[in-house]
């Protein structure tokens, strides 16, 4: 099944075993390459970094041949054994009387969370958590609402249980009973707003914080001019308390309609795959998911990324995919002017999920990051 609308040519395969070439706009002139290595946080504030793939690495010192090893896999040049990947495992934690799924892998090491986006679940990290944890104790956790977690009924509970101070609540309570240590924060989109909030309600849980293509909340409503503010809360209304809710989303969750949408914030629309789809789409058609979905998409108010950034006492990385066509990339490096921020990455030809498209990019960073400040 194609894309309805692909953006424009696809760019050219990333290999996972290219060298990572970085290159900085401002104090260097165009042009000026150096291989990849991780910031310190001394760069300027100002400056751009962009990590790309599809270079030659550079010539390296002959070695004499390693006799192999039985039973042991081999890289591709059979020079060195590779390394298998532990195992990922499916967990359940009990949070205030709901089942809340989560998956983790690795035994040792510093622990790291990963936390996805709006309509998403743990299982868009499946590129990332068995590398992650062949040096690290890994764990992704669907936040309440979303993928294989418990979906309570946002009329049926507490008023404006579906916020940000939630989910922060839920991050830092399941680091305090399932990983049982401080842990760095790896976040997508709405996850990163969820790291932070956690981060701020309570500091000691979080070593560190990687934020992938952050929401910005474009529609939040101290964002929209004046005038149309009460236009916002009629269609909330109209979404909320009426059957065009429900319709909205019976359109939106088909197999057709995920794709599309995928197809729109992915660059590489090769990357998604009817595999993806399904792990979007499947969870979202559990009972109780339509109801979620209205009570968030209606959730214009809440902390901003801006007013919880001075918030943090952390070390961060913003990485942002350079076609991200809804957290544009501009915007998002005005954050990179705050303290904490140590620098701000820029991945070419990567749309707004990077760890998905292009985990062979944002798994090194990763664990450059964490490696510095471990």
């Amino acid at each position: 099944m194609a894309c309805a609308a692909p953006p424009s040519p696809l760019p050219a395969h990333r290999s996972a075993t290219a060298a990572r070439v970085v290159f900085a706009v401002g104090p260097h002139p165009p042009g000026f390459y150096r291989r990849f290595k991780p910031s310190t946080g001394g760069a300027p504030r100002s400056s751009l970094r962009v990590v790309a793939s599809g270079f030659k690495a550079d010539p390296v010192e002959e070695r004499p041949p390693v006799a192999p090893l039985a039973d042991v896999p081999f890289s591709a040049d059979a020079s060195s054994p590779v390394e298998p990947q532990p195992q990922v495992s499916t967990g359940t934690w009990k949070w205030k009387g709901y089942n809340i799924r989560y998956q983790y892998a690795g035994t040792s090491g510093p622990a790291l969370v990963l936390i996805h986006g709006f309509g998403a679940n743990s299982d868009h990290w499946r590129k990332n958590i068995p590398v992650l944890a062949m040096a690290h104790r890994v764990y992704a956790l669907d936040l309440i609402g979303y993928g294989y977690s418990d979906k309570p009924n946002p009329r049926e509970i507490e008023e404006n249980f579906y916020t940000f101070e939630t989910w922060g609540e839920q991050l830092n309570t399941f680091c305090a009973e399932v990983v049982q240590s401080e842990a760095f924060f790896i976040c997508n989109s709405i996850g990163g707003v969820v790291g932070l909030q956690a981060a701020v309600m309570e500091p000691k849980k979080c070593k560190g914080i990687v934020l992938l293509d952050i929401s910005l909340r474009m529609l939040h409503i101290k964002k929209q001019p004046w005038f149309g503010k009460p236009f916002i809360r009629s269609f909330q209304s109209l979404l909320r308390n009426t059957i065009v809710g429900k319709l909205f989303f019976n359109a939106v969750a088909t197999p057709e309609s995920v794709k599309n949408i995928l197809c729109q914030c992915y660059h590489d629309t090769s990357a998604v795959t009817d595999e993806l789809v399904q792990i979007i789409l499947q969870p979202g058609l559990d009972p109780g998911a339509v109801d979620v979905f209205l009570e968030f998409i209606c959730y214009s108010g809440g902390p901003l990324p801006e007013e919880l950034l001075p918030l943090v006492k952390v070390r961060m990385i913003l990485v942002h995919g350079e076609k991200d066509p809804w957290e544009p990339v501009e915007l998002g490096r005005a954050y990179s002017s705050f303290d904490t921020v140590e620098d701000f990455i820029v991945l070419p030809d990567v749309g707004h999920c990077p760890q998905d498209e292009a985990p062979e990019l944002v798994n090194p960073l990763v664990e450059s990051f964490v490696k510095r400040h471990t």
